[in-house]
């Protein structure tokens, strides 16, 4: 008798594509419903003239906002290692999908590693608390500041680049009160 395996293939894939999908029409129907046919408009898109490099103001909530984005990340990133461990684990994988698994595992260890350490370094630095995000080539961070100057924010982009290999256009810095 053949175990069940908990590997992800492409059919689950795109069955989880199209949920998602379907999930975002239901949201769009919902908020076209809602306002009259007019979407709603956000004090977040009023600034058309956006560069990069500037820093916004994220919340006023600052407190909560690091604490809930560490529990977000937390979960996410346990989400991700039990996946990886189920594929591991799997009784029906491939010499191939096991070591790529755990190339995943290693690259996972590493990106929290360095988020970790960036973090205590932003913080060493003299910021009050920070969340540093690491995406393959993209790095964001959100920084508590009470309107971060650029030579704060050249600062933390000289702490993100002396642990990271990530192009300039592609870090992004926040502050939030």
């Amino acid at each position: 008798m053949k175990k069940p395996s908990f590997i992800i293939g492409k059919k689950q894939i795109i069955l989880a594509g199209m949920t998602l999908i379907l999930g975002v029409a239901v949201y769009v129907n919902y908020a076209f419903s809602a306002t009259g046919n007019q979407l709603k408009k956000t004090s977040k898109f009023d600034n058309q003239a956006a560069n990069y490099g500037d820093t916004q103001l994220v919340s006023n909530d600052a407190e909560d906002y690091f604490a809930q984005a560490r529990i977000d990340r937390m979960t996410s990133r346990d989400e991700a290692v039990e996946t990886l461990k189920n594929i591991m684990n799997g009784g029906d994988t491939t010499e191939e999908e096991q070591s790529v698994a755990s190339e995943d595992a290693a690259a996972l260890s590493g990106a929290i590693e360095t988020e970790s350490t960036v973090e205590n370094l932003i913080k060493a630095a003299g910021f009050e608390d920070c969340v540093v995000y690491l995406d393959g080539n993209n790095a964001n961070i959100v920084v508590k500041s009470d309107g971060l100057l650029e030579s704060e924010a050249a600062q933390i982009k000289d702490i993100l680049l002396a642990q990271v290999d990530v192009a300039n256009e592609n870090i992004r810095i926040f502050d939030v009160q």
